[in-house]
């Protein structure tokens, strides 16, 4: 079954008339066409027969795509549509690109079971793409930043009736800019837009946010080396995993798995794992990710400790982190100065959210936090009685007040800029946690 889920293969079974297909050919190499989409040009839809693999020119984020899986269909049941034979230079330039990317994969395969330095990377070419692709990446956020202005110019006012194609149209642009990080932020400003009451002030501050990005995108030279990993890395061009585990930031240690959030967006699940280093008491970051069922390569649970090196992504504060070797399933207390108001734990996470305005989340553990319920909201009291609102759902919610019985627990969490998301919490001096998150808040 080659579609990935049930959707998709729907949507392609509503794309077999070839009276939609302007174009369709094929090869013992490949099969291509156009499809005529809502827009004046069609997508370019290929694939290479031997995979099969698939390449299409719409926005979306699934491989194959609809109009991938309607191809694949409408050569087994409706061959005699399939009348050209000349292929098309579209078609013959990735079917070259793929045979080239191939080869230097075998190549640099064999390489490294030689033991041999790899030398099959060309600096000049790896730097001419590179600026090719900043380019582009500028020019998208240019059209990003006019984007912005206009819709601040007419007003906010009618922005949550825009239809989903509004908010939908203009991230494929920013992804057609090879900049898939502004993509998501139009995406996620268009879910602020509907987020019911408050959300004037909420999307405006995320508005803010994105033309800053956008901004800073078009000046990377110019700002400090730190910094342009920051924004490189926002706009959805992250440090090369290779790069990093070659060259980053390598800390060994005593790691404390603090919490772990699982997300699901299409069926590709995300793990994020939060640690602390027991000597170091540096954060850390591991990201995963995983299609359709949640499994990864190593199972890390709150509480446990685990001996790794870890190699951090550059950055102004360097969170996210990579595994250099396997972990292993380590013993130590429980150690680090406590932390008991809201004061002394949002000191740091103010100061990294300063050095970058586009982090999503900081980690942020409070040992002495009492969750209370006012009106319809949960809030977290620190041990001067102050208060923080929560990102919990209510069956979360009360799960943690009955734990605590009013008293205070050991709360670990994700700070997200204006709430707390609970991931982890413990009663009094136990190594366990009491609780962990089981349901997504909305």
């Amino acid at each position: 079954m080659l579609g990935t889920d049930d959707s998709s293969s729907k949507a392609a079974k509503g794309l077999l008339a070839p009276a939609k297909w302007p174009t369709l050919g094929f090869t013992d190499a490949a099969i291509w066409g156009e499809c005529q989409g809502s827009g004046s040009k069609p997508y370019q839809v290929t694939i290479e027969v031997a995979g099969p693999t698939f390449k299409c020119s719409c926005p979306s984020r699934k491989f194959p795509c609809k109009h991938g899986l309607a191809l694949f269909l409408l050569r087994v049941q409706k061959e005699g549509a399939f009348t050209g034979k000349e292929v098309p230079a579209w078609v013959n330039e990735w079917l070259t690109s793929r045979k080239e990317r191939v080869e230097k994969q075998a190549e640099k395969k064999a390489t490294e079971a030689e033991g041999k330095p790899d030398t099959s990377a060309d600096p000049a070419a790896t730097a001419k793409r590179e600026a090719k692709r900043l380019e582009r990446m500028a020019a998208g956020a240019s059209d990003l930043e006019r984007w912005l202005a206009d819709m601040v110019r007419h007003g906010m006012a009618d922005l949550p009736a825009k239809p989903a194609a509004f908010w939908r149209d203009a991230a494929a642009r920013a992804v057609d800019a090879q900049a898939p990080g502004l993509g998501h932020g139009i995406r996620q400003l268009g879910s602020l837009v509907s987020s019911g009451e408050g959300w004037q002030q909420r999307a405006l501050l995320h508005m803010g946010r994105l033309h800053l990005l956008a901004e800073a995108m078009q000046r990377l030279p110019a700002l400090p080396n730190s910094l342009q990993h920051e924004v490189r890395a926002s706009s959805g061009w992250p440090a090369d995993k290779e790069e990093v585990l070659a060259a980053g930031d390598r800390v060994e240690d005593l790691w404390l798995v603090q919490g772990v959030s699982d997300e699901e967006n299409e069926r590709l699940w995300e793990r994020r794992v939060w640690l602390r280093g027991l000597q170091s008491q540096r954060q850390a970051l591991l990201l995963d990710f995983s299609h359709g069922q949640r499994r990864y390569e190593h199972g890390l649970v709150p509480g446990t400790k685990v001996k790794a090196s870890l190699a951090f992504f550059p950055g102004s504060f360097p969170l996210r982190a990579l595994l250099v070797n396997a972990p292993q399933v380590g013993e130590a207390e429980f150690a680090g100065p406590a932390v008991t108001t809201w004061g002394e734990t949002l000191a740091p996470v103010a100061q990294a959210f300063s050095g970058n305005p586009w982090l999503q989340r900081h980690p942020v553990l409070l040992d002495e936090a009492t969750p209370h319920l006012r009106g319809q909201r949960w809030f977290a009291c620190d041990a001067e009685s102050r208060a923080a609102p929560l990102r919990v759902s209510d069956d979360d919610g009360w799960q943690l007040l009955a734990l605590s019985g009013g008293h205070p627990l050991r709360i670990f969490g994700e700070w997200l800029g204006d709430a707390w998301r609970p991931l982890s919490a413990w009663q009094a001096d136990d190594s366990n946690p009491c609780w962990t998150e089981a349901v997504v808040p909305s």
